[in-house]
Protein backbone atom coordinates (compact mmCIF):
# COMPACT_ATOMS: atom_id res chain seq x y z
CA UNK A 1 0.00 0.00 0.00
CA UNK A 2 1.37 3.40 -0.94
CA UNK A 3 1.42 6.17 1.61
CA UNK A 4 -0.14 9.14 -0.10
CA UNK A 5 -1.05 11.61 2.59
CA UNK A 6 -1.83 12.37 6.19
CA UNK A 7 -5.18 13.49 7.54
CA UNK A 8 -6.42 14.32 11.00
CA UNK A 9 -8.57 11.96 13.02
CA UNK A 10 -11.81 13.65 14.10
CA UNK A 11 -13.60 13.23 17.38
CA UNK A 12 -17.40 13.80 17.41
CA UNK A 13 -18.66 16.38 19.90
CA UNK A 14 -22.43 16.35 20.40
CA UNK A 15 -24.48 19.27 21.58
CA UNK A 16 -28.14 20.16 21.31
CA UNK A 17 -27.75 22.20 18.13
CA UNK A 18 -25.44 20.23 15.91
CA UNK A 19 -22.71 17.67 15.64
CA UNK A 20 -19.30 19.28 15.55
CA UNK A 21 -16.16 17.46 14.50
CA UNK A 22 -13.05 18.32 16.50
CA UNK A 23 -9.65 17.40 15.03
CA UNK A 24 -7.43 15.12 17.09
CA UNK A 25 -3.68 14.60 16.50
CA UNK A 26 -3.82 11.03 15.18
CA UNK A 27 -1.88 10.22 12.01
CA UNK A 28 -3.77 8.16 9.45
CA UNK A 29 -2.41 7.22 6.03
CA UNK A 30 -4.59 6.71 2.97
CA UNK A 31 -3.53 4.56 0.04
CA UNK A 32 -5.09 5.42 -3.28
CA UNK A 33 -7.03 2.43 -4.54
CA UNK A 34 -6.70 0.72 -1.16
CA UNK A 35 -9.15 0.16 1.69
CA UNK A 36 -11.75 -1.75 -0.30
CA UNK A 37 -12.96 -4.82 1.54
CA UNK A 38 -12.00 -8.19 0.07
CA UNK A 39 -15.48 -8.82 -1.39
CA UNK A 40 -15.53 -5.51 -3.30
CA UNK A 41 -15.04 -5.69 -7.06
CA UNK A 42 -13.16 -2.74 -8.56
CA UNK A 43 -14.31 -2.32 -12.17
CA UNK A 44 -12.84 0.97 -13.31
CA UNK A 45 -10.58 3.83 -12.25
CA UNK A 46 -9.75 7.19 -13.82
CA UNK A 47 -7.47 9.97 -12.63
CA UNK A 48 -8.76 13.54 -12.91
CA UNK A 49 -6.32 16.07 -11.56
CA UNK A 50 -5.38 14.95 -8.07
CA UNK A 51 -8.50 12.82 -7.63
CA UNK A 52 -8.90 9.16 -8.51
CA UNK A 53 -12.46 8.17 -9.46
CA UNK A 54 -13.43 4.51 -9.08
CA UNK A 55 -16.43 2.32 -9.86
CA UNK A 56 -16.88 -0.77 -7.72
CA UNK A 57 -19.54 -3.32 -6.83
CA UNK A 58 -19.76 -3.72 -3.07
CA UNK A 59 -21.81 -3.24 0.06
CA UNK A 60 -21.06 0.41 0.89
CA UNK A 61 -21.25 -0.33 4.62
CA UNK A 62 -18.05 -2.40 4.32
CA UNK A 63 -15.85 0.24 2.69
CA UNK A 64 -12.96 1.60 4.76
CA UNK A 65 -12.95 5.12 3.32
CA UNK A 66 -13.00 8.38 5.26
CA UNK A 67 -16.70 8.96 4.55
CA UNK A 68 -19.56 7.09 2.96
CA UNK A 69 -22.67 8.83 1.67
CA UNK A 70 -26.09 7.75 2.84
CA UNK A 71 -29.00 8.12 0.44
CA UNK A 72 -31.13 9.60 3.21
CA UNK A 73 -34.69 10.90 3.45
CA UNK A 74 -35.42 14.43 4.72
CA UNK A 75 -35.99 13.25 8.30
CA UNK A 76 -32.51 11.65 8.45
CA UNK A 77 -34.07 9.04 10.73
CA UNK A 78 -33.48 5.96 8.61
CA UNK A 79 -35.51 4.11 6.04
CA UNK A 80 -35.19 1.28 3.57
CA UNK A 81 -32.48 0.31 1.10
CA UNK A 82 -29.00 1.73 1.61
CA UNK A 83 -30.33 4.12 4.27
CA UNK A 84 -31.54 1.27 6.46
CA UNK A 85 -28.41 -0.78 5.81
CA UNK A 86 -26.14 2.06 6.92
CA UNK A 87 -28.16 2.69 10.08
CA UNK A 88 -28.14 -1.03 10.90
CA UNK A 89 -24.38 -1.31 10.40
CA UNK A 90 -23.53 1.90 12.27
CA UNK A 91 -25.60 1.01 15.32
CA UNK A 92 -28.07 3.02 17.43
CA UNK A 93 -25.69 5.93 18.00
CA UNK A 94 -26.17 7.01 14.39
CA UNK A 95 -29.89 7.65 14.63
CA UNK A 96 -29.32 9.43 17.96
CA UNK A 97 -26.86 11.74 16.22
CA UNK A 98 -29.23 12.26 13.28
CA UNK A 99 -32.05 13.31 15.61
CA UNK A 100 -29.90 16.27 16.67
CA UNK A 101 -29.54 17.56 13.08
CA UNK A 102 -33.16 18.63 12.56
CA UNK A 103 -33.62 16.96 9.20
CA UNK A 104 -32.15 18.00 5.86
CA UNK A 105 -33.44 19.69 2.71
CA UNK A 106 -33.54 17.94 -0.65
CA UNK A 107 -30.28 18.51 -2.49
CA UNK A 108 -28.37 19.18 0.74
CA UNK A 109 -26.26 17.00 3.03
CA UNK A 110 -25.15 16.77 6.67
CA UNK A 111 -22.33 14.85 8.34
CA UNK A 112 -22.17 12.56 11.37
CA UNK A 113 -19.61 10.13 12.74
CA UNK A 114 -19.73 6.60 11.33
CA UNK A 115 -19.73 4.88 14.72
CA UNK A 116 -19.52 1.10 14.06
CA UNK A 117 -18.88 1.46 10.34
CA UNK A 118 -15.39 1.05 8.87
CA UNK A 119 -15.85 4.57 7.47
CA UNK A 120 -15.01 7.40 9.86
CA UNK A 121 -18.06 9.46 8.86
CA UNK A 122 -21.44 9.28 7.18
CA UNK A 123 -22.60 12.11 4.94
CA UNK A 124 -26.38 12.05 4.73
CA UNK A 125 -27.50 13.40 1.35
CA UNK A 126 -31.17 13.82 0.49
CA UNK A 127 -31.81 13.15 -3.17
CA UNK A 128 -34.90 14.17 -5.15
CA UNK A 129 -37.94 12.05 -5.84
CA UNK A 130 -38.29 11.54 -9.59
CA UNK A 131 -41.31 13.43 -10.93
CA UNK A 132 -40.75 13.06 -14.65
CA UNK A 133 -37.63 15.16 -15.02
CA UNK A 134 -39.13 18.64 -15.25
CA UNK A 135 -39.07 19.51 -11.55
CA UNK A 136 -35.38 20.25 -11.22
CA UNK A 137 -34.50 16.70 -10.24
CA UNK A 138 -31.16 16.64 -12.07
CA UNK A 139 -29.91 19.83 -10.42
CA UNK A 140 -31.05 18.67 -6.98
CA UNK A 141 -29.24 15.38 -7.48
CA UNK A 142 -26.09 17.18 -8.63
CA UNK A 143 -26.35 19.37 -5.53
CA UNK A 144 -26.23 16.24 -3.33
CA UNK A 145 -22.89 15.27 -4.84
CA UNK A 146 -21.46 18.79 -4.71
CA UNK A 147 -22.55 19.34 -1.11
CA UNK A 148 -21.11 16.01 -0.01
CA UNK A 149 -17.78 16.86 -1.65
CA UNK A 150 -17.87 20.28 0.05
CA UNK A 151 -18.23 18.54 3.43
CA UNK A 152 -15.34 16.21 2.66
CA UNK A 153 -13.13 19.17 1.81
CA UNK A 154 -14.30 21.21 4.81
CA UNK A 155 -13.41 18.41 7.21
CA UNK A 156 -10.10 17.70 5.48
CA UNK A 157 -10.98 14.15 4.52
CA UNK A 158 -9.33 12.38 1.61
CA UNK A 159 -11.76 9.71 0.40
CA UNK A 160 -15.50 9.28 -0.05
CA UNK A 161 -17.84 6.61 -1.42
CA UNK A 162 -21.21 7.37 -2.99
CA UNK A 163 -24.15 5.03 -3.55
CA UNK A 164 -26.46 5.59 -6.51
CA UNK A 165 -28.49 8.34 -4.82
CA UNK A 166 -32.24 8.54 -5.59
CA UNK A 167 -32.30 5.42 -7.82
CA UNK A 168 -34.16 3.23 -5.33
CA UNK A 169 -37.62 4.01 -4.03
CA UNK A 170 -37.23 7.64 -5.20
CA UNK A 171 -37.39 6.37 -8.78
CA UNK A 172 -34.69 8.43 -10.49
CA UNK A 173 -33.80 6.59 -13.74
CA UNK A 174 -30.46 4.92 -12.98
CA UNK A 175 -28.80 5.77 -16.30
CA UNK A 176 -29.63 9.46 -15.90
CA UNK A 177 -28.61 9.43 -12.25
CA UNK A 178 -25.25 7.90 -13.13
CA UNK A 179 -24.58 10.59 -15.75
CA UNK A 180 -25.38 13.32 -13.22
CA UNK A 181 -23.19 11.68 -10.59
CA UNK A 182 -20.14 11.14 -12.79
CA UNK A 183 -20.40 14.53 -14.53
CA UNK A 184 -20.76 16.41 -11.23
CA UNK A 185 -17.86 14.67 -9.50
CA UNK A 186 -15.62 14.91 -12.58
CA UNK A 187 -16.34 18.64 -12.89
CA UNK A 188 -15.49 19.17 -9.21
CA UNK A 189 -12.26 17.22 -9.60
CA UNK A 190 -11.23 19.34 -12.60
CA UNK A 191 -12.02 22.72 -11.11
CA UNK A 192 -10.78 22.42 -7.56
CA UNK A 193 -7.86 20.96 -5.67
CA UNK A 194 -9.26 20.45 -2.20
CA UNK A 195 -7.28 17.46 -1.00
CA UNK A 196 -9.85 14.87 -2.09
CA UNK A 197 -7.73 11.98 -3.31
CA UNK A 198 -10.33 9.35 -4.02
CA UNK A 199 -14.03 9.17 -4.94
CA UNK A 200 -15.71 5.77 -5.17
CA UNK A 201 -19.00 5.16 -6.96
CA UNK A 202 -20.12 2.14 -4.95
CA UNK A 203 -22.78 0.11 -6.74
CA UNK A 204 -24.67 -2.67 -5.02
CA UNK A 205 -25.35 -4.47 -8.32
CA UNK A 206 -23.47 -4.85 -11.59
CA UNK A 207 -26.40 -3.26 -13.46
CA UNK A 208 -25.85 0.00 -11.55
CA UNK A 209 -22.12 -0.21 -12.20
CA UNK A 210 -22.80 -0.59 -15.92
CA UNK A 211 -24.67 2.73 -15.91
CA UNK A 212 -21.68 4.43 -14.26
CA UNK A 213 -19.24 2.87 -16.71
CA UNK A 214 -21.41 4.07 -19.58
CA UNK A 215 -21.43 7.58 -18.10
CA UNK A 216 -17.62 7.62 -17.93
CA UNK A 217 -17.51 6.54 -21.58
CA UNK A 218 -20.01 9.19 -22.68
CA UNK A 219 -17.99 11.86 -20.91
CA UNK A 220 -14.80 10.70 -22.61
CA UNK A 221 -13.27 9.46 -19.36
CA UNK A 222 -13.24 5.74 -20.12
Amino acid sequence: MGLTGMVAKWEPVLDKDQIRLKPQPLIQFNGIGANLMSDATLLFAAQIGLTRLEVCVADITTLAVDAIVNAANPSLLGGGGVDGAIHDAAGPQLIAACRMLGGCATGAAKITPGYRLPAEFVIHAVGPVWSGGDAGEAELLASCYRTALDLVAAHRLASIAFPAISTGIYGFPPDRAARVAVATVAAAARLTERGIERVVFCCYAHSAADHHLAAFSELGLG
